[in-house]
């Protein structure tokens, strides 16, 4: 089978466009062809009056080998690549040592399902609850302004990623195709065949729920077990003669002891204690680079005329989106970040006498605004003072918000002329606010550094010039996004075990190594692969 890129037609082309465009391309008869595929369709927005869809395809030939050598030095036709999935082993009878994954999101999900399909039997802890019972509680905050921080946006089964806008591409290097197998997954679980095509996938909330409660069946249909709220506080890490590290097992909240010598910890970027208790351990950990801001938001509708022009509203086109970066004259860069067309400013504190923000969609993406974080790169060298100041940095401009929110859970919010101006707002304009449970209009200089509220004043100006109206008066700007990563990395090593700690693997997002469903998902089967082979080992 070839594979066919780069292959461009018209937006509005015909049924039979595609079959020509691949004989065109390959200058072979009609009867020649057996079939084709669509693997991958994108669209080409940048000339808004030709709008063009570009196309990757899968191709079967009678006479594969004669094409082949006739394009063998056409980099945009080659052999379609392998992506099945292959299992490093299987776990043999009688093995009683179990796996341990710490964290049931998207990376300690991933991790547990393979673990689970290679006959290992994963224990999966996770501080929160079932994501229906969860789902309950994250509407307490937006409804009630009652916040649990144990069961919220940050913790529970399915992660941060539940309540977000469920896209599932990436720019990682996967020359594995180990995403191909995240989506097949998924799709399995319930999610829509389109996203193993579409060049940017998403599935949307409502139907995370559902695939996250189908995989945990499957887990535990293949003797996977499964533990919420259950808060691991403590590592049995046993220190040898030689100096070295080796896990022997976790303490829960509850006082319980699991015995476990392999531990995957996938807690995500929120889980603050965890942290602290791992510096207390011992386990080599570095600070890193994250990112602060606001969300903005928009009529989707305008996202979708500067975007699309004419084309605006296209079925195929689906919702618009954008991606923007600035770099200022301050230094610092100024990007988009986690784009939702179509959804809402969501609560996502974890934490009491915090206000933090994030994006979240449904499948359909038919909510009336747009949004987006607009964030400000930081790095470890604006919070001195140790590993773990990084989350001393985001907890001090959580409680800002909170208080420039009225100390209710509603977030301070600013109309964009007006933080242009350096005014507060006092009422809104036409941009009705999405976030729940409501805005408090103030003054938003007050919720970031000076040096941040200085780098999105001069960008957002800059990014009315790539989208007319970005920069509009009216539009509305709601604090603050603070969870855009973690603010720590757990240092691995090549056989993905923490540097300085045995059958201890940190994983996802939450230890640096990942940023969105995707990515996470992919390293967790990484990490799961890395201990299905010591387990072996250790088996003989």
């Amino acid at each position: 089978m070839l594979r066919l890129t780069e292959i461009k037609l018209p937006l509005d082309h015909g049924p039979d466009a595609l079959r020509g465009a691949v004989l065109s391309r390959l200058g072979v008869p009609a009867r020649d062809l057996v079939g084709y595929t669509v693997f991958r369709r994108a669209h080409d927005a940048r000339k808004k009056s030709a709008i063009a869809l570009i196309y990757a395809i899968d191709v079967t030939l009678r006479d594969e080998a004669a094409v082949r050598k006739r394009f063998a030095k056409d980099t945009r036709v080659q052999p379609t690549p392998d992506t099945e999935y292959r299992f490093v082993g299987h776990a043999p009878a009688g093995l009683t040592a179990r796996p341990v994954v710490i964290g049931a999101g998207p990376c300690g999900l991933f991790a547990g399902l393979i673990l689970a399909q290679m006959g290992f039997r994963p224990i999966i802890l996770d501080r929160g609850k079932v994501v229906r019972e969860r789902t309950k509680d994250t509407w307490q905050l937006w409804r009630r302004s009652v916040l649990d921080p144990e069961s919220n946006v940050q913790f529970g089964e399915g992660g941060a990623g539940t309540f977000s806008d469920g896209k599932l591409h990436s720019q990682i290097k996967d020359p594995r195709h180990l995403g191909r197998k995240v989506l097949t997954e998924f799709v399995r679980a319930g999610a829509p065949p389109q996203i193993l095509s579409d060049a940017k996938p998403h599935i949307g909330t409502f139907r995370l729920v559902t695939m996250v409660e189908s995989m945990r069946a499957t887990v535990e249909s293949l003797g996977g077990e499964y533990r919420f709220q259950s808060r691991v506080t403590d590592l049995d890490i046993e220190v040898r003669s030689d100096g070295s590290r080796w896990m022997q097992g976790v303490t829960l909240a509850s006082g319980e002891y699991i015995a476990a010598e392999q531990v995957v910890l996938a807690v995500g970027h929120s889980a603050r204690d965890t942290f602290h208790m791992l510096v207390e351990r011992g386990v080599d950990i570095e600070a890193k680079a994250f990112s602060i801001g606001f969300r903005i938001e928009h009529p989707q509708s305008l996202i979708e005329r500067a975007r699309f022009g004419s084309a605006a509203g296209h079925p195929i086109l689906g919702a618009a989106d954008y991606k923007l970066v600035h770099h200022c004259s301050n230094g610092r860069d100024v990007y988009s970040f986690c784009m939702c067309p179509g959804g809402t400013v969501v609560a996502a504190a974890s934490e009491p006498g915090g206000v933090v923000t994030n994006g979240m969609s449904q499948y359909s993406r038919n909510e009336r605004n747009a949004n987006a974080g607009i964030v400000v790169g930081i790095k470890p060298a604006d919070y001195p003072g140790g590993v773990l100041a990084g989350i001393d940095f985001q907890r001090h401009w959580e409680r800002q918000a909170y208080v420039a929110g009225g100390s209710t859970y509603a977030a301070p919010a600013q109309r964009v002329g007006d933080f242009l101006a350096g005014r507060p707002s006092t009422a809104l304009g036409a941009v009705a606010p999405s976030y729940r449970p409501g805005v408090h209009m103030t003054d938003l200089a007050s919720c970031l550094p000076d040096y941040a509220v200085a780098a999105i004043r001069e960008a957002l100006p800059v990014f009315g010039r790539q989208i007319p109206g970005f920069a509009m008066d009216d539009a509305l700007l709601t604090g603050v996004e603070t969870r855009t990563s973690s603010p720590i990395r757990i240092r691995r090593n090549a056989d993905f075990e923490s540097v300085n700690t045995h059958g201890l693997y940190p994983a996802g997002e939450g230890a640096g190594f990942a940023g969105g469903i995707l990515s996470a998902g992919v390293d967790g089967i990484k990490v799961a692969e890395a201990v299905a082979r010591r387990m072996l080992a250790m088996a003989g």
